[in-house]
């Protein structure tokens, strides 16, 4: 007979930590929570300090009667959730359903699902962490008391459905405040001016930065064309010629809020995807004659500390691997932002050397490429930086100044293996006139020496001071300032993190809770405000201006931290919100007006009778209807689903579809007129080659025209060398 039972979340955690056990022990899951408040009602005794009324979740009652059976016929049971608040809280649950003592060592939790963390994990029970317990229950009971009265309100006052939360409201808030400033932006002109030199057969650039001294601004082409008439038969003399070294570091291993930044930049992967396929990664899969093991560390955290041995073995592994000149002298460790569960690693690969072609041919196409992203990831972290020699030449021209700067990679380090994405248009706030909206280049903003005002990377000829140059032309150029860029899902889960916002395990569940309520429009990559964002959004500014506040939801974030530190008492947290809560509540259900929300209108019209289609939302999100319903009842699938392409017969959109089974296609938006489909995800860009439609085939983009035969790949976006 068995004589200890180990309760996990999911069966696939079960099997794989069966595995490194003995027969004296039984591994169950309990799917997950097994006890909630009440969906149907508050669930929150609020007079009698915030007391909880929990009940069994439905479905779960004969999970809970296999479990306790389980119990009555070991000597032991061990509770070995998830190591974060959530799985504290679950282990609580357990423990009051399965009748065990408060005082038992029946918690363990290990960081990776392989036999020395388990076979460890299971020789060092201990009690279960209240503080930890007393969070969670203090962010459940949070959110109860901000969603079961602010959406109620919402239903009443604006439209049936709508929800409201602590983070989703502040995403939606920030989606809406970038929107308005996109849509009160005003351009404004600037010039740069290049000249082109030649040296030696050597053509170079070099960017005017300077006039007598000071940093110059060319506003208007007026502007520029007095600049030109001065240079009109200037000598070009190069004035100083510097050389030095610039080192460029590797960015740290992931932690959830990057791997699924750098999942949809490398991957296309959206937020809950990563999460899900990390899942699987983590909870162990089978390859073959090695059996059963997890592939990565726990996937939910905030910290980039690794393990001693961890090191110890990414070292070895580089110095076998690249030389002894690829690992550094010491061990590489990040220092956290803020107050951050330490008590986790980053997320890494188990063991560096289950290289990922070794496991590849056991893992499906997305388990591979994510697995590769985290492995080349973390490998890199602990890599030796890449060396590059920079050359800067100033070169004046009466009394201004050119400056043209050319650098080479003497040693490549980490890009041997891996270089951080970039997401398009990322937006830096300008620093001069000339350069008002900045992309981050190919130097990264943490490198050693970071690039000048109006440096431009580039191969550079021998120069020497004193010598004259001969100039081959001056290119003026207009420019006009941008506005930021829409949030993509990974640029508002980095601004969530930036800010304080919400937790590891909140970003993937909030995105899709505000896409589903219709708040958000998902357009290509980019994440569009629906007027009823904005609607609710100024609602909730005029009365719960805390509630949707970014400092404010980031100090209710510390306070949690808090109480899990035994710092605060999470009853009184409670109190302190609530009491001004309520009281804003009150006066907001007597003020505010049924608010009427103007249907969005698409930019497509109606097939049928022409009218410009509008965006309604029903039971699985928003979709196109026409506006002349229930006279004309056409309707299709979710603005959500278009992804910025244009059809290679007729020029209109191409949007996501379903089949009646639900398998995903991709369709004209004029059928039945036009009946071009494809089973391929289409992309913006068109074929640089022949300018026809490009399409994603897995980790490749190809084009459709099968006489063209372009293709982009394979490996893209797996970071092998890219940036």
């Amino acid at each position: 007979m068995a004589k200890t039972l180990i309760i996990v979340e999911s069966p696939a955690k079960a099997k794989s930590i069966s595995k490194f056990l003995g027969k004296h022990y039984v591994v169950k899951a309990s799917m997950g929570h097994v006890r909630d408040l009440p969906k149907s009602e508050f669930g929150v005794d609020v007079e009698n300090g915030f007391r909880p009324r929990y009940i069994t979740i439905r479905g779960k009652g004969e999970t809970i009667r296999e479990l306790r059976e389980a119990s009555r016929k070991v000597e032991r049971v061990l509770l070995a959730l998830d190591p974060d608040r959530e799985g504290e809280a679950i282990a609580w649950h357990l423990q009051h359903l399965l009748d065990l003592d408060g005082e038992y060592p029946c918690r363990i939790e290990f960081n990776e699902v392989t036999k020395p963390a388990v076979r460890q994990a299971v020789a060092n029970p201990r009690p279960i962490d209240l503080n930890r317990v007393n969070a969670q229950q203090a962010r459940r009971i949070l959110d109860r008391l901000v969603g079961y009265n602010l959406s109620p309100l919402l239903w009443r006052k604006v439209k049936k459905g709508l929800s409201a939360g602590r983070v989703q409201s502040v995403a939606v808030r920030l989606i809406c405040e970038r929107e308005e400033e996109i849509r009160n932006f005003v351009p404004e002109e600037y010039w740069t001016l290049a000249a082109h030199f030649l040296k030696e057969g050597v053509s170079f650039a070099a960017r005017l930065v300077r006039r007598n001294g000071d940093k110059i601004e060319i506003r208007t082409g007026a502007e520029m064309e007095a600049v030109l008439r001065e240079l009109e038969g200037a000598v070009y003399v190069v004035r100083e010629v510097s050389r030095r070294e610039r080192l460029r570091q590797p960015a740290p291993p992931f932690t959830t809020s990057t791997l699924q930044q750098e999942g949809l930049r490398k991957l296309n992967f959206s937020t809950r995807k990563t999460m899900l396929v990390a899942q699987q990664l983590y909870e162990g899969l089978d390859l073959g004659p090695e059996g059963r093991v997890g592939l990565v560390t726990y996937i939910r955290t905030d910290s980039t500390r690794v393990s001693a041995a961890a090191l110890e073995e990414a070292r070895a592994y580089i110095g076998k691997r690249f030389g002894p000149a690829y690992v550094p002298p010491q061990p590489r460790q990040w220092q956290g932002r803020g107050r951050i569960q330490d008590a986790h690693e980053a997320i890494r690969p188990t063991s560096v050397w289950r290289e990922p072609e070794a496991v590849k041919e056991y893992l499906t196409e997305d388990q591979y490429r994510l697995y590769e992203l985290i492995w080349r990831r973390f490998v890199a972290s602990q890599m030796s930086p890449v060396v590059l020699d920079v050359t800067r030449a100033d070169i004046g021209g009466g009394r201004y100044l050119f400056r043209a700067t050319g650098s080479v990679v003497r040693f490549p380090g980490f890009m041997e293996v891996y270089t951080e994405g970039r997401d398009d248009g990322e937006f830096c706030q300008p620093t001069d006139a000339g350069n008002r909206r900045a992309f981050r280049g190919q130097i990264s903003p943490s490198d050693e020496g970071a690039a000048e005002e109006g440096e431009q990377e580039m191969l550079l000829p021998p120069l020497a001071e004193g010598e004259v140059l001969s100039l081959e032309r001056l290119e003026p150029k207009q420019h006009f300032t941008q506005p930021p860029p829409r949030y993509t899902e990974a640029t508002l889960v980095k601004v969530l993190e930036e800010r304080g916002v919400g937790r590891p395990s909140t970003y993937a569940p909030t995105i899709e809770t505000i896409l589903k309520r219709g708040y958000v429009v998902r357009r290509g990559k980019y994440l569009h405000p629906s007027e009823l964002a904005f609607v609710v959004v100024d609602l909730l500014k005029r009365y719960f201006p805390d509630v949707i506040n970014v400092e404010f939801t980031a100090a209710m974030e510390e306070k949690l931290d808090r109480i899990e530190e035994g710092e605060a008492d999470w009853v009184e947290v409670l109190r302190e919100f609530y009491g001004p809560f309520r009281q804003v509540l009150a006066r907001a259900e007597q003020e505010i007006l049924p608010q009427e929300v103007a249907p969005e209108k698409s930019e497509e019209t109606c097939p049928y009778c022409g009218q410009q289609l509008i965006v309604k939302t029903g039971r699985y999100g928003p979709f196109l209807a026409c506006p002349r319903y229930p006279a004309c009842q056409y309707s299709r699938g979710s603005p959500q689903a278009e992804t910025g392409a244009h059809c290679p017969r007729c020029g209109r959109a191409l949007v996501m579809r379903r089949t009646k089974r639900g398998r995903k296609f991709y369709g004209c938006t004029g059928y039945p007129a036009c009946d071009f489909v494809t089973w391929d995800r289409p992309v913006p860009e068109p074929c640089p080659r022949c300018g026809g439609l490009m399409v994603e085939k897995g980790p490749r983009r190809v084009c459709s025209a099968r006489e063209c035969g372009y293709q982009e790949g394979p490996g893209q976006g797996t970071g092998e060398g890219r940036g």
